[in-house]
């Protein structure tokens, strides 16, 4: 029989090697700035207060001067408009004195057109009856040439009158059209 045997002896695993510890270091921190003095908040609020307070003083002129600007232009405009007014009002008061002065002298100038035509019919219808009434050709002949100068120089007094009447309309019509493009 065999001698009994012995266990073995069982080795005993190695311990575990102690863990070794790395250091463990405290997170950076990060640099900090040199202290802010801290201003009480009152002290912002009225700073804050003081700013609004500013913004709206500036607000204010602004709409201040606006409003000045505003009225300012709305007088002129109403200057401007008064002094159109008057001026246009001035222009058609010229406009209807000239159209009444025209309106007489042409009244005129017609009144001695009708007579130098009237004038004229009548020494026609004389030189006419005189015609008939020539008894030769020498006295017919007498008669036309007499009857020509006479009307020749009636035509010319005539047309130096009318010329003369359109003048003086032509003249006094321009008259206040003159006056008031001098006035203004």
């Amino acid at each position: 029989m065999a001698a009994p045997r012995k266990p073995a002896a069982v080795k005993a695993a190695p311990a575990p090697a102690a863990a070794v510890e790395a250091p463990v270091s405290a997170p950076k921190a990060a640099p900090v700035a040199a202290p802010v003095a801290a201003a009480p908040v009152a002290d912002v609020q009225v700073a804050a207060k003081e700013a609004v307070k500013a913004v709206e003083t500036k607000v204010a002129e602004v709409q201040e001067n606006v409003r000045k600007a505003t009225e300012q232009g709305v007088e002129q405009t109403r200057a401007a408009y008064a002094k159109l007014k008057t001026a246009a009002d001035a222009a058609t008061a010229s406009l209807e004195t000239s159209y009444s002065v025209a309106t007489k002298g042409v009244s005129e100038f017609n009144a001695k057109a009708i007579d130098a035509l009237q004038s004229n019919t009548l020494a026609a219808f004389d030189f006419v009856k005189a015609l008939a009434g020539a008894k030769s050709v020498s006295e017919a002949i007498s008669l036309q040439t007499e009857h020509a100068r006479k009307q020749y120089e009636a035509v010319t007094a005539q047309a130096k009158e009318l010329a003369e009447i359109a003048k003086k309309v032509a003249t006094d019509s321009a008259e206040p059209i003159k006056a008031q493009l001098t006035k203004g």
